[in-house]
């Protein structure tokens, strides 16, 4: 799989805060009894606008952003945060999602089956190996290893010198700090399940 960078804390993503804000400007309001004209009147940022956030329809700028904050009597950092608190801890991809697809060529698919905006300890992959398909990869971090099970058809593990045949159902585990490779053996596509762990 591809080499990555040192993981780092989570942290939402902007599109999550910016979803949640509109909530979040909602919610304040209605918290002071507020209609959308007097948020409007007390931020002058206009009825229309206010509607749009708050209905998730616009993006709104760091000026208009910051005379919501304002009229509410908080800071525009305190206003993002709480947006950021708020914001759902599930995130969920979907199958019909192509930006998830990592690398697509004459051997193999590879779908990324964890968030794209986070820098994480584990990763989920989806492969699909077209007939007489390899993915071979170069050393990651030390310590690293992969978590594979094959969902269809036939593959060979490679782990350095070490290799191990699996069929549907199979799983192994293997060295992936070393040289190392999958490699569809079967005369059809090989499906697999690959969850990369870096220590």
């Amino acid at each position: 799989m591809p080499a990555k960078s040192k993981p780092t804390p989570f942290e939402a993503s902007p599109e999550a805060i910016n979803e949640n804000l509109g909530k979040r400007v909602k919610k304040l309001r209605g918290d002071r009894g507020w209609s959308l004209e007097e948020l409007a009147s007390a931020s002058g940022v206009s009825r229309s606008m206010l509607s749009e956030i708050e209905r998730e329809k616009a993006n709104p700028t760091l000026t208009v952003t910051f005379r919501i904050a304002r009229a509410f009597g908080l800071t525009l950092q305190e206003l993002i945060e709480s947006a950021e608190a708020s914001a759902s801890k599930i995130q969920v991809i979907r199958a019909s999602d192509r930006a998830q697809v990592f690398r697509s060529d004459k051997q193999h698919e590879i779908r990324t089956l964890s968030p794209l905006n986070l820098e994480k300890d584990v990763e989920f992959y989806e492969v699909r190996l077209r007939p007489g398909g390899a993915l071979r990869s170069q050393p990651h971090f030390e310590g690293t290893r992969e978590f594979l099970t094959v969902e269809e058809g036939s593959v060979r593990i490679e782990s350095d010198q070490d290799t191990d045949e699996l069929t549907k159902g199979d799983s192994g585990t293997y060295r992936a700090d070393v040289a190392h490779a999958i490699v569809n053996t079967g005369k059809a596509a090989a499906l697999v399940f690959l969850v990369v762990i870096y220590r």
